[in-house]
């Protein structure tokens, strides 16, 4: 396994981190618990889930994910200072008004809920899980700051942020003398570079670790073609997806088989290609996948293979404004 440093800390995590939004709704608890030990057994040190995780949109379900890591770490105590165990605040918890987004209330009550769902006495990356308009940096920063002083959280980060929010977020962190963001988990892959024009260029700018979600493209870049017919492929919204995305799918595949390579491992191994990224998250469903997410690590693509998945997969050709602009 290979490690870095998580954005400008001096805290080193693996290179790929464990997503656990699978954990629950559709891997068994006794099979979220191979993979988490088969992650450790890989070196994966870097393990990531939220509090709203659980039922995949079912509100009944919400935390049910922590609650499982939580009975995994509880199984082996030796077990919580092996991971880098990173969640997330912001969903909604409940009913009642306060029971979502980043007030200084909610942060205080959502951090205790996740720390009892864990069994753990600490998080070491707290991440917003959102931006939220109507909360002041003062007050979320303050709650944040109460949390680090009490020794319940030791690193914050953010997650679907737009670069403007992290820049007004290190500046009000400098104002206040505190790390402030030090990660910014974003969708990204192949097949969404959005986050090319902005994002990555104020991630680099600021020292703010990448931590790409959904780097296989939400499925479209797992082989999809050959696989249409199993588990979550099924899905109606993915079947469209693949419809329309035909012609580039095909390609993307025919590249991936000349390279000898599945195309999972290569959706990966270009997210991986990326200096500014920091761990893209995996969230295998089965050992097998995770077995098979790891030999991302071992491809190094070469710039003529670059040049084919740009030809295949366009991005905006440049951070912005140069990508539009001239």
């Amino acid at each position: 396994m290979e490690y870095t440093f998580l954005g400008r800390t001096g805290l080193k995590v693996s290179r790929l981190c464990l997503g656990t939004m699978n954990f629950g709704p559709y891997t068994t608890e006794p099979d979220s618990f191979d993979i988490m030990n088969k992650a450790l057994e890989l070196g994966i040190n870097f393990f990531d889930t939220a509090n709203v995780y659980g039922a995949m949109w079912d509100p009944t379900g919400v935390g049910n994910t922590e609650k499982i890591i939580g009975r995994w770490l509880a199984e082996d105590k030796s077990r919580r200072n092996k991971i880098v165990l990173a969640t997330k605040v912001y969903g909604s918890m409940g009913k009642t008004p306060n029971e979502s987004k980043l007030s200084a209330l909610h942060i205080r009550k959502a951090c205790e809920d996740s720390l009892k769902r864990l069994q753990t006495d600490h998080i070491d990356l707290y991440q917003m899980h959102h931006i939220d308009r109507d909360t002041p940096w003062v007050e979320i920063y303050q709650a944040m700051e109460q949390l680090i002083r009490e020794g319940k959280i030791t690193y914050v980060g953010s997650s679907n942020f737009a670069a403007w929010n992290i820049a007004e977020a290190r500046m009000i962190a400098d104002q206040r003398n505190f790390l402030g963001i030090v990660s910014e988990q974003s969708i990204y892959s192949l097949r969404n570079r959005q986050i090319e024009l902005e994002v990555i260029p104020a991630c680099k700018h600021f020292g703010v670790g990448l931590i790409p979600w959904s780097p296989m493209g939400g499925g479209i870049l797992c082989g999809v073609l050959e696989k249409v017919k199993e588990g979550r492929r099924t899905r109606e919204p993915l079947q469209k997806s693949v419809e329309k995305l035909h012609p580039q799918i095909q390609a993307y595949e025919n590249l991936s088989k000349e390279l000898g390579q599945k195309p999972a491992d290569v959706a990966l191994a270009w997210v991986l290609n990326n200096p500014v990224v920091t761990s893209p998250i995996v969230g295998p469903r089965t050992i097998k996948q995770l077995e098979e997410n790891v030999k991302a690590l071992e491809i190094k693509l070469s710039d003529e293979t670059l040049n084919k998945l740009d030809e295949i997969w366009p991005g905006p050709g440049n951070q912005a404004p140069e990508a539009y602009a001239w």
